[in-house]
Parts: C-alpha cells; sequence; structure tokens
C-alpha cells in the first residue's frame, strides 16, 4: 500500500518532538505521522511505501524521524527530493529512500521497487520511473541493515 504526502513534510511532521525523548521504539511508531495523518499508524502494515512531493524529511537532524517510520513497517519512501541530514539519517538506520523526481504515485497506488536498478514500477497507472542512483556504499549499508551492522561486517570497528 502506498500513502502519498505532499511537499515540506518536516520531521516534526514524522514524529512529533515530545515522542523523541524514549528509546522504546515501539512508541515512535505509535505515534509516527499523527500530526499530519492521524489514521496512519491504524493502517500502516510492513512494506508499505510512503509518497512524497520535494524536500521530504526537512526541519530538525532528529534521526528519530526515518527510526519511526522504519518500526511502523514503512519499506521505502520514494520522493521528489530529500532534506540531506533526513537522507543520511535513514540510510544510516537502514530505511530505503528514492529520489524520483517526476513520479505521480498517490495513495493506494500499487507500487514495486527494483532496488537494484532503481526502477519503481506503478502498476495502478501502468508507469516506470527512475530512481536517482545510490552510492555504492550506501547501498552496501541498506543491504547490511544500517551503518552499524556495516561497520560491524566492514570494518575495524569495535562497536
Amino acid at each position: 500500500m502506498v500513502f502519498s504526502y505532499g511537499d515540506n513534510i518536516d520531521t516534526d511532521r514524522i514524529i512529533p518532538g515530545k515522542y523523541t525523548k524514549t528509546l522504546d521504539m515501539s512508541t515512535l511508531a505509535q505515534h509516527v505521522l499523527e500530526d499530519l495523518d492521524p489514521t496512519f499508524k491504524d493502517k500502516v502494515q510492513a512494506g508499505d511505501i510512503i509518497a512524497a512531493g520535494w524536500n521530504f524529511g526537512c526541519g530538525s537532524s532528529r534521526e528519530q524521524a526515518p527510526v519511526a517510520l522504519k518500526m511502523a513497517g514503512v519499506s521505502v519512501v520514494i520522493a521528489r527530493t530529500f532534506a540531506r541530514i533526513f537522507f543520511r539519517n535513514a540510510i544510516n538506520i537502514g530505511l530505503p529512500l528514492l529520489e524520483v523526481r517526476d513520479h505521480d504515485i498517490e495513495t493506494g497506488d500499487d507500487v514495486t521497487v527494483d532496488f537494484t536498478t532503481g526502477v519503481v514500477t506503478n502498476r495502478t497507472k501502468n508507469k516506470t520511473y527512475q530512481a536517482a542512483a545510490l552510492p555504492q556504499v550506501m547501498i552496501e549499508i541498506l543491504n547490511e541493515g544500517g551503518l552499524v551492522p556495516y561497520l560491524k561486517k566492514h570494518g575495524d570497528y569495535k562497536i
């Protein structure tokens, strides 16, 4: 299932600041997008997709925003553009993001993503879109589930 939102969805809309003090990730999932779409947490299921417009994740640098989306079951966020710090925070926690500047994906569309090619297919509209390529290291980080698992496997780091 796709949930589609507009432009400039900031991190306060993704997860309100009053919930960012918790270490309980399920709490974040219970309050994700509550000010933007109060029914989202009740409808979202594992594997669902968010599609958005320009500048998704703008605002503060809180990493709880991508964590809340991932913990709620969002499998990928497709947007025209992302705020850079949100983009990097999402990659670091293992939440895939795809920049597709010309998409017209709407709530309820049947969408599939091929992460190896970056092709997004909207079966509802019989359209395909090409996502901007991710650097190889980011693909590897996502494949490992985030930056910490990546460093544990590939680095000389004691984490």
